[in-house]
């Protein structure tokens, strides 16, 4: 049940990066991340559809000229800040403290990722929504869910050979589709109890 012996597997090389950045200079990255944050807090608090490039320039700090040119609109906005916490999920699983991170048992990896994940989601999920129905089958071709199948595939082939890897990741991945997130919530779901029914399906699939 043991993951990979080394700090980064050939599997975690090889993991496509989420939205790779481009080049920029620091006060240009200070700027972008000060427009994010921002935009993270009032989406957060009043829901995308609900806040002004004219309120996130102000809660940043800066010009709305700023953030125009930089994002163009509030949808081009949104999309950058979800690329950003995708990426910042992968930089964990990648290299961050286990066991989230390498050098903890697979099982205890899947289990964190599936708990981070859940995080990530409860934040952002009006994000996610648009961003997984952007068009027919759009959550299936976005590299990020790429990402994930691989990490988890990679995770079960170590823990339980006698199980189709590919199959039981998509499985997993499953119920982190964010319609049914939206929809479990509304039905009065807390998130603890939606962590604690995927740990336990993890767990049953994966235990040897």
């Amino acid at each position: 049940m043991n993951d990979s012996t080394g700090p980064r597997s050939a599997s975690q090389r090889d993991l496509p990066v989420v939205g790779a950045p481009r080049p920029e200079r620091a006060d240009a990255r200070r700027n972008r991340l000060r427009v994010l944050e921002a935009a993270d807090k009032l989406f957060t608090a009043h829901g995308v559809r609900n806040v002004s490039l004219d309120a996130i320039a102000a809660e940043a700090g800066v010009g709305k000229g700023t953030v125009f040119r930089r994002f163009g609109d509030r949808a081009g906005l949104a999309v950058a800040l979800l690329d950003e916490r995708e990426q910042e999920l992968q930089g964990k699983i990648l290299s961050g403290p286990p066991p989230l991170g390498p050098g903890a048992p697979a099982l205890d990896r899947v289990v964190a990722f599936l708990d981070a994940y859940l995080d990530l989601l409860e934040r952002h999920v009006e994000l996610f929504m648009d961003s997984e129905n952007a068009s027919d089958g759009a959550r299936y071709r976005i590299g990020s869910y790429h990402l994930w199948h691989r990490h988890l595939s990679h995770l079960i082939e170590t823990t339980r050979t006698d199980l189709d890897a590919d199959y039981t990741a998509h499985v997993l991945l499953a119920p982190l589709a964010a319609d049914l997130h939206h929809a479990l919530r509304t039905q009065g779901f807390e998130l603890g109890r939606m962590k604690s029914g995927l740990r336990a399906v993890a767990t049953n699939l994966l235990s040897v």
